[in-house]
């Protein structure tokens, strides 16, 4: 019953087993060797375009190295104020960047078009004390396991390309977030004008295997030196290619993270039934957010569940009552119905 994360969860046994098989030959050092040239020819295909390709090692070097190939001089960037980038990297993207995370306010873990227009203009291009807009970052899925649309995205990167800010997709949870919508990733990337993304593949049965794609090519020239400033150019890096192989081989990736949403909406289904329980608010991805009693809560924790306590939004103060805790459960594609059964039956009894 481990909750706490998709991360975790261990490495799928064909991602395994490709690692083991690449362990025993020799082949070119720093992304030259025949296998990244074929798996970064395989992010074309997937994508329905030429890219460029760069492999890293975590999500933070993903998300920090991509908002530092579209960096300006006294820069901010605009994402969600519960994004990743803001609350959860220790700063690595101002830092790598040398830009400031501005946040946006939206309901759901979602800019709306509204907020994000209203903060862009706080922060025109002749802005010298208070910075220049240099870019927006998208979160999908989001941190509060919603998804946005392609309506949505539409919206916030017209507003954006209006503006000329490129955009990024905090793409960690990607595959989860193209099952829910059950559109292609071509869709909900570059054709909604996203410039960048991150592709996440840790979180969804790699080992390690984090990708940055440029859909502007134009935005990738410099960032080979980029990434080797950064310390994130593996010399056998093709032993993060071995793992893209098998992950993205017969759409692997995208029957893992779907696996991870149906066991979500078990999961979403069992709470709604429970007398003692509920969910806070709705979600569509593999994140599920459930306000329980807190003796139901220790019961569970007492019993082997793995799960983390969740804040109360700030502006929902009332959402949660005094006998009441908020925790967050995210499944993966290791989660079995046995696993979400029996979380559910420990909160029905206690």
């Amino acid at each position: 019953m481990f909750f706490s994360s998709d991360n975790w969860a261990g490495a799928h046994s064909s991602i395994n087993e490709r690692l083991a098989r690449e362990s025993t030959r020799f082949a070119a050092a720093y992304g030259n060797s025949d296998l990244d040239k074929a798996v970064e020819a395989r992010f074309n295909e997937i994508f329905e375009t030429e890219v460029s390709v760069f492999f890293v090692s975590t999500g933070t070097a993903a998300n920090s190295l991509s908002l530092a190939s579209i960096a300006r001089i006294g820069g901010v960037v605009f994402a969600h104020s519960e994004a990743h980038v803001i609350e959860d990297e220790c700063g690595a993207p101002d830092f790598f960047s040398g830009m400031r995370m501005v946040p946006v306010e939206g309901p759901n873990g979602k800019m709306t078009p509204a907020t994000l227009a209203a903060r862009i203009a706080g922060f025109p291009q002749d802005s010298l004390h208070h910075g220049r807009g240099a870019a927006i970052t998208l979160t999908q899925a989001t941190e509060t396991g919603t998804v946005y649309t392609l309506d949505e995205i539409d919206a916030l990167t017209a507003i954006a390309k209006a503006n000329g800010l490129p955009v990024h997709m905090d793409g960690a949870r990607f595959g989860n977030a193209i099952t829910a919508l059950g559109v292609t990733p071509a869709e909900m990337t570059w054709k909604r004008g996203v410039d960048v993304l991150s592709f996440g593949g840790t979180k969804n049965g790699c080992w390690c295997a984090e990708a940055i794609v440029f859909f502007n090519k134009d935005l990738a020239r410099d960032f080979a030196f980029i990434r080797k400033r950064a310390a994130q150019l593996f010399s056998k890096t093709r032993f993060i290619s071995a793992q893209f192989e098998a992950y993205l081989q017969d759409n692997l990736w995208l029957e893992l993270a779907g696996h991870a949403n149906t066991m979500a909406n078990r999961l979403r289904t069992g709470i709604n039934a429970l007398n003692s329980a509920r969910q806070a608010w709705e979600t569509t991805s593999n994140e599920v957010f459930a306000i329980l009693p807190k003796t139901s809560a220790d019961a569970a924790r007492n019993a082997g569940a793995r799960f983390y306590d969740w804040p109360v939004p700030q502006n929902s103060p009332d959402l949660v009552g005094a006998d009441e805790v908020l925790i967050r459960l995210v499944t993966s594609f290791a989660t079995t119905e046995e696993d979400i059964d029996q979380f559910l039956s420990l909160c029905a009894s206690a």
